[in-house]
């Protein structure tokens, strides 16, 4: 069986290397390649390189090198058959049955062609004047003209002539821009029969027609017809000012137009065919050129900007197109599959990524998304070609780097499919990988965000971007009613299901279900969380601070007044006190603790605010956190101001959403430094009775405190996996 070349190159770029040898040595990553002790010859100093950028492996010590399909030859002992085998299953990409099947087409003698007539005056360039034109042909077979979109699922051609205006309708004379021909403005040099420019057209092959009937039996390569192509459409860019004011007007410069090579597919249904007039065949097997149920040929790109997609080594195997008015569905084409381009196994931007020597990665929606964070400096960011990305491409990611952060729209359509995206990584994630989440603030997406906030500002969102763990449960604890039993048994078998996916052997199954599982158990978790959450904001905040940042997060707390219901809880309302001791006692002695006895005046600013403003409070927290500083005096609201914006972001990274326990245990603690500091003033001047009865209260407080403790120890439930 002969398999095409093109397939094998595709075949060993897209293999996991790292794994497949990974499998037999230990690698361990030294710069941008991955080193260990030879497989193939016995060592003890490491000599053997694997490349994961060329995907190639080298030995310095016995000189053995390759890539996948040799490493699977040579070491495991396959067929060359097997191993294509075993990478097309690891892949995904499908090793074609038919030998006919690659790169090579049949050129043939361009059609003669008779120039159209002129356009009729009720045909008009605009979308909105083929109202009255016949549907039939394209209801009865719209497949036939649309292709997926990028995260769109309107495939409609609702905005575009219907084919039948095509087949009854000539060329427009000014498709290619008559301004442009002959490099004049004048209209008496351009020609009006639709046909494209001469110096689009005037080269020595298509000047003769002999010349074209020469080469005509000669064969053609996909990959050298894409590049001219590529080429084609780079060039129209720079003649049509509207296309070009499109990506200037997003912010594109002109660097990028080279890098990315950028083009425009003029209006017109056959501007390929008139430029490559021998290379019709090509054309229909890349899918750039489509037929119509009555037989005429079309272009699928027309009046687009154009997105050259390469694969690999560079070489352009595909075009995106975006139609220039935002109304016209779908907005964005993709060309179709062919022997060369497999929608489903290339991500835009990474060979242009790779050139960079990218070292993290960054998984987004849209083209200009990639564009916007190269032209900032961020490189890494990759985009799928309309379809979700797939486990080998992740495991690929994440070989290179083994944190991989997906930014996805904030709507519903683009967190669905960051969740799909989060299920697909489950089996290659494991537990040294990381999958991190990013949704930008105010509906963003990566383009609008650095233009209005800044390329380092970016930076510090890829840096803060959420881990997979608080995802899970941000994104569940949406969908489930978490103040019922119910709820949270329905989002902790999810999670159980989700973690069955992980690689076996897995430590970050357990982690994770007993991460959750402790968050749905309420306090305890949330307690520990804001404990760590406090230490990375300030260390050396004091604990009175520590609690009025607290009560400004969650001003609600003080509802039910946390001292008195502590001092309930602990039974210190109910003192049991010898009869000798309680006929001296007066009420003022046995009366609960208030705010007022602890001395500190910024705390009791804030609590007596918080109870005198709980009913006018906004529910979120940050303005209600607000409201109360503009209520408070100007020196505790200078003190907590500072502080406040740094604690309310730390804890919402964290994904926080109760500090009940972490007031319950500050409150104790200025208790106890309360009790402890009256027993040593009672001390130094006795009065016998007062100093017993603090001590009992004392006591009684740290029994009580033990006992919650022990409580919550017990409770602590082992999740299995």
């Amino acid at each position: 069986m002969s398999i095409p070349n093109h397939i094998l190159e595709q075949l060993n770029s897209q293999a996991d290397l790292i794994s497949i040898i990974g499998r037999h040595t230990t690698l361990k990553r030294a710069g941008n390649e991955y080193k260990g002790c030879c497989p193939f010859h016995g060592e003890k100093s490491p000599s053997f390189y694997v490349n994961p950028q060329k995907n190639i492996y080298h030995c310095f010590g016995c000189s053995v090198g390759g890539n996948a399909i040799s490493f699977l030859r040579d070491y495991e002992n396959l067929t060359f058959i097997e191993a294509v085998n075993e990478l097309s299953k690891q892949t995904g990409i499908e090793v074609p049955k038919e030998e006919q099947q690659n790169v090579s087409y049949q050129r043939s003698a361009p059609k003669p062609v008779a120039p159209p007539p002129l356009p009729s005056p009720t045909i008009a360039h605009s979308n909105a004047n083929h109202s009255n034109i016949d549907q039939n042909e394209i209801n009865q077979n719209p497949q036939a003209y649309t292709d997926s979109p990028p995260y769109n699922d309107d495939n409609s051609y609702d905005n575009y002539p219907p084919l039948d205006a095509y087949d009854s309708a000539p060329y427009l004379t000014d498709s290619y821009g008559s301004d442009y021909q002959s490099g004049s403005n004048d209209s008496s040099n351009s020609s009006d029969n639709g046909y494209p420019p001469l110096w689009l057209t005037n080269t020595d092959e298509n000047t003769d027609p002999h010349s074209m009937n020469n080469h005509a039996d000669e064969d053609g390569n996909l990959y050298e017809l894409l590049e001219q192509i590529q080429q084609f459409y780079q060039r129209n860019l720079t003649i049509h000012p509207h296309a070009k004011h499109y990506f200037l007007s997003r912010g594109v410069t002109e660097e990028i137009f080279e890098t990315f090579g950028l083009g425009y597919a003029p209006f017109g249904w056959q501007h390929l065919e008139h430029q490559f007039p021998q290379d019709i065949a090509g054309l229909k097997a890349l899918g750039l050129v489509r037929s119509s149920e009555s037989g005429r040929d079309y272009d699928l790109l027309r009046d687009r900007v154009i997105f050259p997609i390469r694969d690999n080594q560079g070489r352009t195997i595909g075009f995106g197109g975006r139609a220039l008015d935002d109304e016209v569905k779908p907005k964005y084409i993709n060309s179709s599959d062919s022997p060369v381009f497999h929608k489903q196994h290339v991500l835009y931007g990474y060979y242009e990524s790779r050139q960079q020597r990218a070292n993290s990665w960054l998984v987004v929606e849209g083209y200009m998304d990639v564009i916007a964070l190269y032209q900032a400096g961020i490189y890494g960011a990759i985009a799928s070609m309309g379809t979700a990305i797939n486990e080998s491409q992740i495991s690929r990611l994440l070989t290179l780097n083994p944190t991989l952060t997906l930014s996805f729209d904030g709507d519903s359509a683009g967190q669905k499919a960051a969740w799909r995206t989060l299920e697909i990584a489950l089996p290659v994630l494991a537990d040294d990988k990381e999958l991190r989440f990013l949704t930008l603030p105010n509906n963003h997406d990566p383009d609008t965000f650095i233009k209005s906030q800044g390329s380092d500002a970016m930076h510090e969102q890829i840096a803060n971007a959420m881990p997979l763990s608080q995802y899970i449960f941000a994104y569940l604890s949406e969908r489930y009613d978490l103040r019922l039993a119910e709820g949270k048994a329905k989002l902790m078998s999810q999670v159980r299901a989700l973690t069955t996916a992980l690689p076996k052997g897995s430590s970050f199954r357990y982690l994770l279900n007993n991460d959750i599982y402790q968050k749905l158990g309420g306090k305890r978790s949330q307690n520990v969380e804001a404990k760590d959450a406090l230490l990375d904001f300030d260390g050396d905040m004091t604990i009175s601070q520590q609690l009025q940042l607290c009560f400004l997060f969650q001003p609600r707390a003080l509802t039910d007044d946390p001292i008195e219901s502590i001092w309930r809880q602990a039974g210190i309302n109910d003192l049991h006190l010898p009869a000798h001791i309680k006929q001296k006692v007066t009420p003022d002695i046995l009366r609960p603790v208030a705010w007022e006895d602890l001395q500190d005046s910024a705390l009791i600013d804030i609590v007596g605010t918080i109870k005198r403003c709980l009913n006018y409070l906004p529910k979120d927290a940050n303005a209600a956190a607000h409201f109360i500083l503009s209520n408070v005096k100007p020196m505790t609201q200078e003190t907590l101001s500072r502080s406040w914006g740094g604690f309310y972001k730390t804890l919402t990274a964290r994904n926080i959403l109760s500090l009940d326990e972490m007031i319950d245990n500050l409150v104790m603690q200025l208790l106890k430094l309360h009790l402890q500091k009256k027993m040593q003033e009672l001390i130094k001047n006795p009065d016998h009775i007062k100093l017993a009865i603090v001590r009992k209260q004392s006591q009684l407080l740290n029994d009580w405190l033990r006992a919650q403790q022990a409580e919550q120890s017990a409770q602590m439930v082992t999740v299995q996996s």
